[in-house]
């Protein structure tokens, strides 16, 4: 489904990867691992198709991005570093403009439970802006229970997110793959207790 071919990223000229290759398929939940400065921001910046590379290809369904991001776009779910939420808006409003473009099939009644899930409830009315980093992060997140996107690129999600969080989203993680679905994602916590379902990529080799 998704295949990065001798894929090369420098910045400031240094080189943080050269020729790294892998594939992802559905079904799985794959880590990218590295020491601070390695790239790993960098990489699911460039896989998202939001960054730009020296040399390599990154085909989805066997399609270079470049020539079809439309519907790459449409097939994936990227977190970054910034939450990418409305300030001005509550954060129902968020999720609610949110399941206008991506996800029209969800009802208003999954939205509640998704911010539930992370949270929220009770704060469903407050301005985004009213709300501290964190709980903007748990807005952001919340959108993983609307997805209906096969392909979640996550960089950093667990900041901010407490221990009882992070088992939400774990399993939240493993569900999806179990579904079908493929999460690539970066973080610096552990998780899934050596769970065999979870590949690991390791950058700074």
């Amino acid at each position: 489904m998704l295949e990065v071919s001798k894929l090369t990223a420098i910045r400031d000229d240094r080189v943080l990867f050269e020729n790294l290759s892998f594939s992802l398929q559905l079904g799985d939940l794959v880590q990218i691992e590295g020491r601070n400065g390695t790239g790993k921001t960098t990489l699911m910046r460039i896989v998202a198709g939001l960054g730009d590379k020296e040399e390599g290809d990154i085909k989805w369904n066997g399609e270079k991005i470049e020539f079809n991001r439309e519907d790459y776009h449409q097939s994936l779910l990227f977190l970054g570093h910034q939450t990418g939420v409305k300030r001005d808006l509550t954060a129902f409003e968020n999720l609610k403009f949110y399941q206008s473009i991506h996800a029209p099939n969800t009802s208003t009644e999954q939205i509640f439970s998704a911010l539930t899930q992370v949270g929220l409830a009770g704060r469903e009315d407050v301005p985004v802006a009213q709300l501290s980093a964190g709980q903007q992060r748990r807005v952001a997140l919340a959108r993983l229970w609307l997805s209906q996107q096969p392909l979640w690129i996550l960089d950093e999600p667990l900041t901010a997110i407490d221990k009882q969080g992070v088992k939400v989203l774990e399993d939240l993680f493993l569900n999806h793959a179990e579904q079908g679905g493929i999460v690539l994602l970066t973080t610096h916590q552990d998780m899934f207790s050596d769970n065999p379902k979870l590949k690991k990529i390791k950058l700074g080799e």
